[in-house]
């Protein structure tokens, strides 16, 4: 029974506030009535029968979500920050509260649906709170960024980074040369997706000799 405990430390309060801390007889009474009215509240609100119930740790920054976020923003020109939006969701998205990123970004798309950085932060986050599972959603959102940014590298890129880390490595490889023939000679990121595209086929290699 909680009830035992409970009045027996209240006797004890009571006793050593009368005895040893020596309150006086005209405080009994006020000091008493605090310990009854205490008693009486837990006996209302409190629920000693009820299992605890441990509160799930929100998710915490960590170096991949700060390299995603930094890894789009590179994509852009430094000198156009992004919307407020974007700016707000990838606060989020550092300490990997993606799902929260997603719902800011989700509304930055409803007001402006030409925010092609918005579209591709939405489409990454998705992504990430889906455990870097390629959603319905999150395709629909890459979609978006690439019609809205035809002549950028960043939803190609993002979308063939989602197709490997989803099990389909031939469609990112397919998706990344399409990209690099459109793109003009001089363009400052092909350097970078040719790059990627080498450790893509290395992989790819590994994958045939074993």
């Amino acid at each position: 029974m909680i009830w035992i405990p409970l009045i027996a430390l209240a006797v004890l309060a009571f006793v050593l506030a009368a005895f040893v801390v020596k309150l006086p007889r005209s405080g009994w009474a006020l000091f008493g009535a605090a310990l009854l009215f205490g008693l009486a509240g837990y006996a209302l609100q409190g629920s000693p029968g009820l299992a605890g119930s441990p509160t799930t740790p929100l998710p915490e920054a960590n170096a991949g979500n700060l390299a995603l976020v930094e890894a789009r923003r590179q994509m852009f020109d430094p000198s156009r920050p992004p919307s407020r939006y974007v700016t707000v969701a990838d606060g989020f998205a550092r300490r990997g509260q993606f799902e929260d990123a997603a719902g800011i970004l989700s509304g930055a798309v409803s007001q402006n649906s030409n925010d092609g950085e918005a579209w591709l932060a939405l489409a990454n986050a998705l992504v990430e709170h889906a455990d870097g599972s390629l959603t319905p959603a999150a395709l629909y959102a890459y979609g978006q960024a690439q019609a809205v940014l035809p002549n950028h590298p960043g939803p190609a890129y993002f979308l063939g980074v989602s197709l490997i880390r989803s099990g389909r490595p031939l469609e990112a490889r397919k998706l990344w040369a399409e990209t690099l023939e459109q793109a003009p000679a001089d363009a400052p990121w092909r350097a970078q997706m040719v790059e990627r595209m080498a450790r893509l086929d290395e992989l790819l290699m590994q994958a045939v000799r074993e």
